[in-house]
């Protein structure tokens, strides 16, 4: 795949923004984008490099209508010593491939995938932040287009990426986050998209979070659809529960998200010393735990947030504190174990950071 790559002149490009006050998350978007399509016949074309903008669909576009779409989240982070780093690019890769075969689109070639996350990212190099818990995220996006109305899926793709330096995602940064438990409405259900990274699963989510925001809370914890009785994961997270030196979290059943920070936290548990279980977890079982002091610490893990300590979950009209609403060691230890992996600031030995290239 050879990339074209169209440059701006030195003065039309953006001034950075360096104040992690001022970068919030996903609101300040890079000079440059990628984008590549798909043609029936042709196969994926045009692979290129251009100022961030708009582009125009057609207004019957599948995407429009049958919401036939995916994206990625994943991250480029600044060492110190001048490399910059990916944090298991190759595992977005695969996870994108395996949700638009879920939804019936033409899956983006992994090898592609992370020759066009890398040349971007070192295009755009400037923009990635230094200062504490700041990195630039990556969002690929593919999308189902051609004009036609009826169920089907596109005769048309296109894939892009683009970069937004960002701040934590939460605004309360590393502390702990208030969840309400959700025992109404629900995300998703087995048989469903809920293991596919497609925007109808967080459309499903909105109203619920809204509700939880406006009273208070980060975000919903929500349960599983037959039952509302199994906890599942954040809208945002996975979710993790400490039982002094055990870590549980639900088993990946078809109804949530397989995330690359899950996988990453229970295989470095384990290196530490932890044991950990994937399993179905009731959340009777989680007030139990709660009640008589068992269940020690709760956190969430996903590539915005990294690791979201929870320091209290809502649940049918009462509120029950998690450790106190004080950060844990297990969640202090993992995250700042995984943080100075992905900053380049400890050995790796498990191979997950990538060295794309310097500043």
């Amino acid at each position: 795949m050879e990339i074209a790559v169209e440059r701006l002149p030195e003065e039309k490009l953006k001034p950075l923004y360096n104040d992690p006050a001022q970068l919030g998350f996903g609101k300040i978007f890079t000079d440059y984008m990628f984008t590549m399509k798909h043609q029936d016949g042709k196969g994926w074309v045009e692979p290129k490099i251009s100022p961030y903008s708009s582009f125009s669909i057609d207004p019957a576009a599948v995407v429009l209508h049958y919401s036939q779409e995916i994206f990625e989240g994943l991250k480029a982070y600044a060492a110190k010593d001048g490399r910059i780093l990916l944090f298991r690019p190759e595992q977005n890769a695969k996870r994108m491939y395996r949700s638009a075969e879920r939804l019936c689109m033409e899956p983006f070639p992994e090898e592609y995938f992370l020759k066009a996350v890398e040349t971007l990212v070192n295009l755009e190099k400037r923009w990635i932040p230094r200062a504490p818990e700041t990195s630039l995220y990556i969002r690929p996006t593919l999308v189902g287009l051609g004009a036609a109305l009826g169920v089907h899926p596109a005769s048309e793709y296109l894939f892009y990426i683009i970069l937004s330096p960002v701040a934590a995602y939460y605004k309360e940064g590393f502390k702990p986050v208030k969840l309400a438990v959700e025992d109404y409405y629900v995300r998703s259900v087995i048989g469903g998209v809920g293991d596919a990274k497609t925007g109808g699963n967080y459309a499903a989510s909105l109203m619920a979070g809204a509700k939880a925001e406006e009273k208070g809370f980060s975000q919903v914890l929500w349960l599983d659809a037959k039952e509302k009785k199994y906890v599942e994961e954040v809208g945002s997270m996975n979710m993790f529960f400490v039982f002094g030196k055990k870590l549980v979290t639900p088993n990946l059943g078809g109804s949530i998200l397989p995330g690359i920070t899950r996988a990453s936290v229970l295989e470095l548990a384990k290196s530490l010393g932890y044991q950990t279980e994937e399993r179905q977890i009731s959340i009777d079982e989680v007030v139990k735990g709660l009640d008589d002091g068992t269940l020690t610490e709760a956190f969430g893990s996903g590539t915005a947030a990294v690791i979201s300590p929870v320091g209290s979950l809502y649940y049918q009209g009462k509120d029950y504190l998690v450790n106190n609403n004080q950060v844990g060691k297990v969640t202090q230890e993992l995250y700042t174990k995984l943080v100075d992996i992905q900053f380049g600031n400890a050995k790796d030995p498990f191979g997950w950071s990538w060295d794309i290239g310097k500043f």
